[in-house]
């Protein structure tokens, strides 16, 4: 067990989202690790008295009688995502760390105001792009060699979850954060379209991201499929590497001969290589020059990885992994996407619902 004082956590909203966050916090106190659950707070007390009694926790109506009423260190922030800036500048300004759920907030603005707060108290912002932590993510970067093209698909089957935003900042964002990171390049075009099916918000939508160096990146997302997909693909110089996020999988593939290809190439070749089914884990591909490898990924939760490296970074006041700077860079992007959604809609003759304003 460990000797260090444990930190007293909060969680602020007792939905789907909020829930799982407890859960995780009690499996990491049991675990040994030094932190301690004190709150869960929530404006809607039916959740909150179930919250707080499944996990033997104080239930508050606000964060003002949460304060009031124990000493927090730090706090998940799992409300609305209109909510953010508010429920966060009240934490940050009493002097707590927060760990914000995706996306950081509704508007450049709101996210802005949050970060200053955070930087004249200095406190922590983490934001929850819990894909980061998947251990295949992990697994990738670790051979990641200038990547210069990247296909992503996040579907999903509809739920009333997370209507408030459009599947922009529902499902693709955690995409769009990952391929941030991955390419280390600012963007140089966006290209969009997108579609309400059965809500008033962007329900589909597709998306082509050219970055300065060169790097080009396809995204997919949709909220309205008939199955559960969670996969990125990208090529790099000599190899192709294919993540399954649901299965923690990464396979990767040496592509000796794709040496010379230019882009429109190996934008083919990756069409091929996800059309088959590759059968085998590891040996030759069927196709010639291409060696297959499935890589060894150590299996875990990723919230679970998510929050024990939040409290981490607030223990010994290092950079999160996905700092706030890092969720305002997929915010904007996301933003820059709707836009061009709307754009797309407008020219087509098309009604396109905006979720936020930038």
């Amino acid at each position: 067990m460990s000797t260090v004082s444990p930190l007293r956590v909060a969680v602020i909203g007792a939905g789907a989202f909020g829930r799982n966050h407890l859960r995780v916090y009690k499996e990491l106190a049991a675990a040994g690790e030094a932190v301690e659950l004190v709150a869960v707070v929530d404006a809607n007390a039916t959740a909150t008295a179930e919250a707080a009694a499944k996990f033997s926790v104080p239930g508050f109506a606000s964060v003002a009688d949460c304060l009031a009423a124990t000493k927090v260190d730090a706090a998940s922030v799992c409300v609305p995502t209109v909510h953010h800036r508010a429920v966060a500048e009240q934490l940050i300004a009493a002097g707590i760390d927060v760990l914000i759920e995706k996306p950081i907030a509704p508007s450049l603005a709101d996210a802005d105001a949050i970060l200053a707060l955070a930087a004249q108290h200095g406190r922590i912002v983490q934001v929850g792009h819990l894909e980061r932590f998947n251990p295949a993510v992990t697994a990738a970067r670790r051979v990641l060699n200038r990547p210069m093209f990247f296909e992503s698909h996040r579907l999903s089957i509809f739920t009333p979850r997370s209507l408030d935003v459009d599947v922009v900042l529902d499902l693709m964002i955690h995409d769009l954060d990952i391929v941030l990171s991955l390419a280390e390049s600012p963007v140089r075009e966006v290209r969009a379209v997108g579609l309400p099916v059965l809500s008033p918000k962007v329900d589909i939508a597709n998306v082509r991201v050219e970055f300065e160096s060169g790097c080009v990146a396809n995204f997919t997302a949709s909220r309205v499929s008939t199955e559960r997909v969670r996969k990125l693909r990208f090529f790099q110089p000599h190899q192709y590497l294919s993540v399954d996020f649901a299965r923690q999988d990464l396979l990767m593939i040496d592509v000796t001969a794709a040496a010379g290809m230019d882009m429109k190439q190996l934008a083919a070749m990756a069409a091929m290589l996800q059309a088959s089914q590759l059968g085998a884990t590891t040996g030759e591909h069927p196709s010639a020059g291409l060696s297959l490898k499935k890589i060894d990924v150590p299996q875990g939760e990723p919230l679970r990885l998510e929050l024990s490296a939040f409290l981490d970074s607030v223990r010994h006041r290092t950079r999160p992994v996905v700092s706030g700077e890092d969720g305002r860079a997929a915010l904007a992007l996301a933003l820059e996407i709707t836009s061009a959604i709307a754009v797309h809609a407008e020219r087509a003759g098309l009604s396109s619902s905006s979720s936020i304003e930038p």
